[in-house]
């Protein structure tokens, strides 16, 4: 009888993918806007109602909200930390203590209300701390409103006014926005210029600003015959001196626009019946990057729909604006003039956002890794096909970026919160390199075909959802039958390397060829070990770890021996070849690459006369 119900069991885990999440809950937010700016000052104000949905099984007593803007001003904590930093932060071009009070950024709130009755509230930098009238119980709501008004700063770090593009307004992170509450309480962590947490929900904006200028905008435009500007031809002949362009963004965890007179709009076809827009300067030096990029983006998307699952969205918007590159739900900001193939590389970066970020919203101050290391290795696989370049390992720029940041000393584990990190090179690796080269070596671990399944699996369970670690590793293991908390945890809550070296290759009795492997890191990992004879034949030797409880299938075109697992407390193995050792041309350990080593140069043997 116990066998049937531990057989039962395994079953039933088996045919219920979701069963780990069941208890899963996640708060959601209305939001109706409507703000009023003054192109001239940068001084904008607005009226913010906010439907509240409480769907944990905790009683809500306070909220809190986010005032970004009030980060770019002197004095702040991310003024402080730019200084205090053990490197520089390149990401910030400008000093925000020289900033005159004309040029820094604001954000602030009042009559604020809760179902119509004042409440009391407290700024600290940029968390507006908020004590409720009346505790929002599980399953409840409140209809929270407040006035605003803020001051759009000097562009510093993705937000703010003409930036050196010359675009007017890049409006990111720029209202009262609600922080979210989770499994691990309330994430009101300040902002100094890393990434973000946001609660799902819908958002109905209404954007009054000078009759010139054109609006790209997070959401779908409701009245286009009114606007004009490349919405519709139609636009109606204007008296008044302002605007109001209206969008509704239904479903997502943020909202961005930006705004210029001097914006050219193109709407592109892709794929799916979804609309690409692309708004960018009117400079003749700037036009043909931005009209051959629109054709490559469609691509683009083709391509992640196939490797990820279907954009969710009937519109997505690339926007000249901001510095450098950034997401944003259905749309992208990216700054400076720049070549073409730089102009495609961050286009496939910020479009691949699109599913790992706004559609998979993990917690990037917790784990950025899962959304910039995911985009990282999946627009590589992208920019490789589309742009033709036929790369055999598309991803060396993030192994070599991840092996600079482990040979450092500067290494932090991934599981830092994202304001924590004493380097922020150590930061920029960790998010981009590493979380890269933990998918692409997941591949060696698995299999390439079991890590497709696995990434498509993952978007199709949790889009929509705050996911875990965790909750992809759940997904790979059901994929491929490999266990993998111990991967997942070496990798992300350690600063643990991967070091394996051949010790020594010797002749043992029958004309047999005995190859004795060390391992010198602290971190386990199972091995391809590719055998090169003289006769021309070649063979892969895999040796498993028993903390995979299972085994990957042959990925290689060559023949395949699968050797006896190699427990991780033995820091020696060896394994027998049933040739002599003058048979033997080469052996190599990973002919793949993918597996992180940190010392490859211990990984190959050749015979002497190769040398």
């Amino acid at each position: 009888m116990r066998k049937i119900r531990v057989l039962f069991y395994f079953l039933f885990l088996a045919l219920s993918p979701s069963l780990f999440s069941q208890n899963y809950w996640q708060q959601k937010v209305e939001y109706e806007m409507t703000v009023d700016m003054d192109v001239n000052t940068y001084l904008y104000s607005g009226k913010q109602k906010l439907l509240y949905s409480n769907n944990s099984p905790d009683t809500i007593q306070k909220v809190f909200y986010h005032l970004f803007f009030n980060a770019f001003q002197k004095g702040s904590e991310m003024a402080v930390r730019i200084k205090t930093g053990k490197d520089k932060n390149y990401r910030f071009k400008v000093d925000i203590d020289t900033l005159l009070p004309s040029q820094e950024g604001f954000l602030k709130v009042f009559n604020l209300k809760q179902n119509g009755k004042k409440i009391e509230s407290k700024v600290s930098g940029t968390i507006l701390e908020v004590d409720l009238n009346s505790p929002i119980p599980p399953k409840g709501s409140a209809l929270l409103t407040l006035d605003f008004n803020g001051q759009v700063p000097v562009m510093v770090r993705r937000a703010g006014r003409n930036s050196e593009d010359g675009i007017a307004l890049s409006m990111a992170q720029w209202f009262p926005k609600m922080a979210e509450y989770d499994y691990d309480g309330w994430n009101a962590e300040p902002y100094l210029g890393r990434e973000f947490h946001g609660v799902w929900g819908d958002y109905d904006v209404k954007i009054s600003i000078d009759k010139n200028y054109v609006v790209a905008s997070s959401g779908y435009i409701q009245n286009p015959d009114e606007v004009g500007h490349g919405y519709s031809s139609k636009s109606k002949k204007r008296k008044k001196e302002k605007i109001t362009w209206h969008f509704i963004a239904p479903n997502v965890h943020d909202f961005t626009w930006a705004a210029d007179p001097n914006f050219i709009h193109d709407i592109y076809p892709g794929p799916n019946n979804v609309d690409l827009h692309f708004f960018y300067k009117d400079k003749q030096s700037n036009l043909p990057n931005w009209k051959n990029i629109q054709p490559i983006t469609a691509e683009l998307m083709v391509f992640f729909n196939k490797a990820i699952g279907p954009y969710p969205y009937n519109q997505y918007s690339v926007v000249q604006g901001g510095d450098g590159g950034m997401e944003y739900a259905m749309l992208t900001l990216i700054g400076r003039e720049r070549s073409f193939e730089s102009l495609v590389g961050v286009t496939s970066h910020e479009l691949a956002h699109s599913w790992f970020q706004h559609a998979l919203a993990t917690n990037e101050m917790k784990h950025e890794w899962m959304d910039e290391g995911f985009t990282s290795y999946i627009s590589d696989l992208a920019e490789n096909e589309v742009l033709q370049k036929n790369l055999v390992f598309p991803h060396a720029g993030s192994y070599r970026g991840y092996m600079r940041l482990a040979l450092s000393g500067f290494e932090q584990p991934q599981s830092t919160n994202a304001n924590r990190y004493d380097y922020n090179m150590a930061y920029e690796s960790t998010a981009y390199s590493k979380g890269s080269v933990f998918l692409g070596q997941l591949g060696y671990i698995i299999g390439p075909k079991n890590l497709a399944k696995t990434i498509k699996e993952y978007y199709r369970e949790f889009k929509f959802t705050h996911p875990q670690p965790n909750d992809f590793r759940r997904v790979a293991e059901r994929v491929s039958g490999i266990q993998l908390k111990w991967y997942l945890t070496d990798w992300t809550q350690t600063t643990n390397t991967i070091d394996y070296a051949i010790k020594k290759i010797s002749s043992v009795e029958g004309g047999k060829t005995q190859v004795s492997l060390e391992r010198i890191g602290s971190m386990p990992m199972p091995l391809d070990i590719l055998v090169s004879f003289s006769s021309g034949k070649k063979k892969i030797y895999y040796v498993p770890i028993p903390l995979m409880r299972g085994k990957k299938e042959n990925p290689y075109a060559f023949n395949w021996e699968v050797l006896d697992d190699w427990p991780w407390a033995y820091p020696e193995f060896s394994f027998i070849i049933n040739e002599k050792v003058d048979q033997i041309e080469s052996i190599i350990i990973d002919p793949s690459f993918y597996m992180a080593d940190v010392d490859r140069e211990n990984n190959i043997y050749e015979a002497p006369e190769k040398k």
